[in-house]
């Protein structure tokens, strides 16, 4: 294990950095967290991710990690000891954890973020549409990875869990927005339970932005610019 003072560097309302601060939460680990202005760049952001230039950025002693998900492997592999695991210990459900997460980094949150992008009623349906395709995928993926238990990763949270999880605020409040229901207690029973019993953990407690936050946030980059996720 490497040793060394932790720093996070993120933006509030970002699920890339809050999927992060979940884990670092979970995981019982002490760090500085530095909130960046993803429209200013500081030369601190710069500095330890000269590639990508976002958010979230790990910085363990002298070394950075970039990328959210690269970062809770790390996270994982470096402090193994150290809280709850992240990632199961079988190699083919871990295998299906990465893959779930990805779909959800990638397929899920363009969705329901397009929601909030569209510009016109047929872009919006649309949008509306594979978000609620891609929830639908993730009720039958939690019933089958679940294996019964509370959470996708079995009694505890973990990678799967933290990388929806993280989302749940803006699906919320594009919900809110789009006047469309997206979170269905009928069509997604396993989900909205789940939801209920992740709400109560205490890394989501002290985690979590409010939704109303959110709301407002996503509401005023509608007017002005558009770049939420400014990270992964």
């Amino acid at each position: 294990m490497v040793e060394g003072e932790i720093k996070l560097l993120g933006t509030w309302a970002s699920v890339f950095v809050i999927k992060v601060k979940m884990i670092l939460e979970q995981k019982g680990l002490r760090y500085e967290y530095i909130e960046q202005d993803v429209f200013n760049k500081s030369e601190l952001l710069l500095k330890h991710n000269p590639i990508y230039k976002k958010v979230p950025v790990l910085i363990h002693g002298d070394r950075d990690i970039c990328e959210s998900l690269v970062i809770l492997q790390y996270i994982d592999e470096n402090w193994p000891m150290t809280g709850p695991p992240v990632l199961p210990v079988d190699p083919y459900e871990r295998a299906i954890a990465r893959f779930w997460a990805g779909y959800i980094d990638d397929k899920l949150l363009n969705s329901f973020i397009g929601i909030l992008k569209a510009t016109t009623e047929e872009a919006k349906a649309e949008k509306i549409a594979d978000t609620h395709a891609a929830l639908e995928l993730l009720e039958g993926a939690f019933k089958k990875c679940s294996a019964g238990k509370d959470f996708f990763g079995g009694d505890i949270i973990g990678y799967f869990d933290v990388t929806l999880g993280s989302c749940l605020a803006w699906i919320k409040a594009a919900e809110r927005i789009s006047v469309a229901k997206l979170l269905d207690e009928i069509k997604l029973p396993l989900l909205m339970e789940w939801a209920k019993r992740f709400h109560a953990t205490d890394c989501a407690k002290n985690t979590l932005p409010d939704v109303e936050r959110v709301e407002k946030y996503a509401r005023e980059l509608q007017v002005t610019r558009y770049n939420v996720v400014s990270a992964k």
